[in-house]
Formats: C-alpha cells, sequence, structure tokens
C-alpha cells in the first residue's frame, strides 16, 4: 500500500491539504460561512472531522448511522454530536417517502408497511398514491434503532471544492487516485498567486453558469430559463469561454425546437466556433438566401477555422444555386489514394479496423492501429516544457492533466517561443533525443496529448526511424493552429517498412461508414504535404 494510505486519516489529511490551500491563496475570496466552516473545522475532535468528511465524500445528503461504521473514527454518534451541535449534520430530518425508500431495504420496507407485492418502485408507486405525509425517521419506522443524519454542509464543501480545482467535475477521488498512483501528475511550480478565480464575483458567477445549466439539462421551460441567460461577456476569459459554450448550446437547442428568431440572437452574440455558420443554416430554413449568402460572403472572407471554411465550401454553392448567381470555379484539391478490399467477416470483438490491420500486416511491414494516439503523442512528448510551462492562470492545483487553457484561442500566442524551440529540433535532429528521453522521464503521467498506453518503445522507435521530421514538423503545426479540433480525425492505422524507412496512414471504412468532416480535413492535409495516405473501404465477403 502506498505511504500516504497507510494512515487511516488518509482521507482527512488531503481535506486538511485542501482547506490549507484554500486558505493560503483564496482568503480574500471567503465568506463569512466558509470561513467559519475551515476555523470550526479544525477546532473540531479528529474523529468529528472524520466522520464529516466521510460523508462530504460519499454520495447524497442522507446517510443512516448504521452505514457510517469506520474502525478509525470509532462510535458513530459520538463522533457525530459535535457536528449536530454545530447544525452542519441534522440528527432528526424530515423524509419525504422517496427519501426514505432510497435508505430502506426490501424487509425494512415490509416492516414499516406490511408485505406489498411488487418491487421496490413499484412499491413506491403504490405507496406515493396515498400521499403520505413526510415525517422523521423515527416516525416512518419506529421498530429502529437507526438513525438518519442529513448533511446541511454540501453547497459550503462543493464552492471549496471549486475554489481548490477550478471546476466541479473534479472530486476528492482526484486524491485517492493519485495516492494510489493510478492517475501521477506533472509536478508544476504553481507561484502562490495562481487561482482559477480572481474574485468572488468570478466564483458565483460559475456557480450561476452551472446552476442555469443545470436546469437546462433538467428539462426545465426555455420562457423561464432564456430571460436568465448571461448574455454580457465577462472580464475572466476563462469564464466567457464557458458562457459563450453555454450560449452555443442554447442555441441549438432553440434551434431544434423551432425556435428560430432566439437561436438567431443566441449564435449572433456567443462568437463561439461553429456558430456563424448555425447563423447562415437558420437563415436558409427562414427562407432568407440573400442574408444568408451576404454572411457566408463575410464568413468565406475570413474563416475562423478550416472546419468554418469546410462548411462554407458546401453551403456557398447552394446559396448560389438558390439565388441564380454563376458557379464559383472549383477548388483544386490534390487526390487522395483509394483501396478496396473485401475481406471475410472477422470474428466478435474484432473491429474492420483490426481486420484491415491483420491483413497488410508483415514482419518486415508491421502495422499498427493508431488512430489520433501516435502523432499526438509524439507532439506532446517533444513539446512537453512547453505544454506545462509554469505561466499565469495555467495551473493552479496539483491535478491538472494540462494548462487550463489549452483550448483558449491564446494557448500557442502565450508559449510561441517555447513552442518555436520545441520544434526547431526538427530541424537539427535532436527532436528524437528529446522525445526518447522524456518518454523515458515522464512515463505514466497525466497529458493531454500522450497516450502511454498505446505508445510502446517498439512502436515509438519505428515511428522516430521512418517519419520525416519536415512532414512531423507540418503536422504538429497543424495541431497547435487549432488543438480542439485538430487533435483528432488522424487516419487509424500506420505501417512501416524499417528497412527502407518509409511508412503509410491508412484510413478504414468499413461498409455504410462514411468519412468524417475532421478527417476529410485531415486527408487534405496530408495530400497537400505529400504525406503518403490512403483511405482502405472494406466489404465483408459473405455480405
Amino acid at each position: 500500500m502506498p505511504a500516504a494510505l497507510e494512515d487511516p486519516f488518509y482521507y482527512l489529511n488531503n481535506f486538511h491539504r485542501v482547506l490549507d490551500w484554500i486558505s493560503d491563496r483564496y482568503s480574500d475570496l471567503l465568506n463569512a460561512d466558509e470561513s467559519t466552516f475551515i476555523a470550526c473545522f479544525r477546532a473540531l475532535p479528529r474523529p468529528s472531522q472524520a466522520l464529516l468528511v466521510r460523508m462530504v465524500m460519499r454520495k447524497g445528503e442522507l446517510f443512516r448511522a448504521s452505514k457510517l461504521n469506520y474502525a478509525e473514527i470509532g462510535e458513530t454518534r459520538q463522533a457525530a454530536a459535535p457536528l449536530v451541535e454545530l447544525g452542519w449534520i441534522d440528527a432528526e430530518p424530515v423524509l419525504e417517502l422517496t427519501q426514505l425508500f432510497g435508505l430502506l431495504t426490501l424487509g425494512e420496507i415490509d416492516a414499516c408497511f406490511g408485505k406489498v407485492p411488487g418491487r421496490k418502485a413499484e412499491r413506491l408507486e403504490a405507496l406515493l398514491q396515498q400521499q403520505h405525509p413526510a415525517r422523521r425517521f423515527a416516525d416512518w419506522y419506529p421498530a429502529s434503532t437507526d438513525c438518519v443524519y442529513a448533511l446541511n454542509l454540501m453547497d459550503t464543501c462543493d464552492r471549496l471544492r471549486l475554489m481548490f480545482f477550478g471546476n466541479l467535475y473534479q472530486d476528492w477521488s482526484e486524491f485517492v487516485l493519485a495516492d494510489l498512483g493510478i492517475y501521477q501528475y506533472e509536478r508544476v511550480e504553481i507561484d502562490a498567486a495562481a487561482r482559477g478565480f480572481r474574485e468572488r464575483a468570478d466564483l458565483e458567477y460559475y456557480l450561476r453558469l452551472h446552476r442555469w445549466r443545470e436546469r437546462f439539462e433538467a428539462g426545465d421551460s426555455l420562457d423561464a430559463l432564456l430571460p436568465e441567460l448571461p448574455l454580457e461577456a465577462h472580464p475572466n476569459p476563462w469564464l466567457d469561454a464557458r458562457r459563450r459554450k453555454l450560449l452555443f448550446q442554447v442555441g441549438q437547442h432553440c434551434e431544434r425546437c423551432d425556435l428560430s428568431e432566439a437561436a438567431l440572437d443566441l449564435y449572433a452574440l456567443c462568437n463561439y466556433p461553429g456558430a456563424r455558420v448555425r447563423r447562415i443554416r437558420v437563415l436558409e430554413k427562414r427562407d432568407d438566401p440573400e442574408g444568408a449568402f451576404a454572411l457566408a460572403q463575410e464568413a468565406a472572407a475570413a474563416p475562423v477555422n478550416e472546419e468554418e471554411a469546410q462548411h462554407l465550401a458546401r453551403i456557398l454553392p447552394r446559396l448560389r444555386r438558390k439565388l441564380g448567381l454563376p458557379k464559383a470555379p472549383p477548388t483544386p484539391r490534390a487526390p487522395v489514394q483509394r483501396i478496396d478490399l473485401v475481406l471475410p467477416r472477422p470474428p466478435e470483438p474484432l473491429s474492420v479496423e483490426h481486420a484491415v490491420l491483420l491483413h497488410f500486416h508483415e514482419d518486415a511491414a508491421p502495422v499498427h492501429y493508431v488512430e489520433n494516439t501516435l502523432l499526438n503523442s509524439l507532439f506532446g512528448l517533444l513539446c512537453w516544457d512547453a505544454i506545462f510551462a509554469p505561466l499565469p492562470g495555467a495551473f493552479f492545483h496539483p491535478f491538472h492533466n494540462g494548462p487550463a487553457d489549452l483550448l483558449s484561442p491564446d494557448f500557442h500566442a502565450r508559449r510561441a517561443e517555447r513552442f518555436e524551440a520545441c520544434l526547431a529540433q526538427l530541424d537539427s535532429g535532436e527532436y528524437r533525443t528529446r522525445i526518447r528521453s522524456t518518454h523515458a522521464a515522464k512515463q505514466g503521467l497525466q497529458s493531454p496529448f500522450v497516450y502511454w498506453g498505446n505508445l510502446d518503445e517498439t512502436l515509438l522507435e519505428q515511428a522516430l526511424e521512418c517519419l520525416p521530421a519536415a512532414q512531423l514538423k507540418a503536422c504538429f503545426q497543424r495541431l497547435l493552429a487549432d488543438i480542439k479540433a485538430n487533435r483528432a480525425g488522424l487516419p487509424d492505422l500506420i505501417q512501416f517498412w524499417p528497412d527502407q524507412g518509409c511508412y503509410r496512414l491508412i484510413e478504414v471504412k468499413g461498409p455504410g461508414d462514411r468519412l468524417q468532416d475532421n478527417q476529410l480535413r485531415w486527408l487534405e492535409f496530408c495530400a497537400q504535404h505529400g504525406i503518403p495516405v490512403e483511405v482502405c473501404y472494406v466489404q465483408w465477403a459473405d455480405a
């Protein structure tokens, strides 16, 4: 067992670590309730601290005392008493019938209500029809010697967790996974001033967006939600990116609900990738080809990325036809080689990609299933120092698998000199040494680019021997141009001829499958840069 987990209070030690981190970095952002909680928590007896943390780290907010048995804590009710006195947990919460059912076994339900046929859900449905009023556990189940505790601190603890992680999708299990060695993180020097939230208003704004998204995903009516949408830009770029993404997603929902006016307004306001194309398509649906064409022309003059340019290349000819305008000259495209195969259907669970891999694989010409993993990993290994550079706002806790601004528009610009120095090694031949040394030194550390499980030394050495540096550099520059879009869509297979020092990429398409847009963009890029790539279309012999 790792040393960190040998102490039975390891989880409590981790919680104190969070509180110390927050006190050092966020003391000016804490409200009175949070400051009081931290001070009172530190003054509690250790068993009471441990019991509270156990409850905070478990799912839900209702717990039976009999289910809170921990050897290191001792007698549960004794440990709970100071928490009850502070009002942090309620020892006699009033429970709705649905809440009660979540706490009882089938046998206990029989003891409370008598034997009723059916499954637990069916019994609940039948009892709900009787409209039982809410009551305390002891009143629901007088024969039980157990009690139920309700945790009253989840909002406070969630805010503290948000301050530490900068998000609400990471939770306390990060510590345990790191202690167990399941997740290992790069050690980045985090400045004492580094934090995700600059002021209290930032924290409240994040929570406002989070609560709005929860209501939206729960299906609350748009009539109630739309007036509360945050339409104004936020000065914190990281938070504003979340706001813009939310507006875009709500715009898509409005479009699906035939609320075209609302969709147009939201797309126009959000300035999010893809929003301009959506506006054009909404205008088309509203039978406004003139407005759609004008916006498409504006976008074509300065597309925000390759994806937008690709969509516009399809939209503009259609709009020209609708408006009776002459065709634009076609854009020349480099051809991509095609392979057509008829193969025996492979046994389950082999995929079509693995069937093609086995068909082409030879000892002297090995084939690997790599998809997006190989080029991303080579890039991540070569540019490790640039990716994990301790810039302001990039890292603000020890559990980042990559910089917080990875998908921000200025990610590359903020590190331009560092990336330039990394890619320059491809011109001098030093890149092989750097990639090998990083592969050895950083083995297993979390990275937004490196797929350790897919990159053994055999594949790494074959790639370094057979992939030309100039082609690697072109691919890495394309990754940096649009990380979100371009780190996906790469061909499925790679075949090496180590004795000749050459290779080819193979994109595999099974029966009825077609090339996705991001795959088409990578294929065109490869053809333009002389990167050997082929698309293999497979039919089954028994079809």
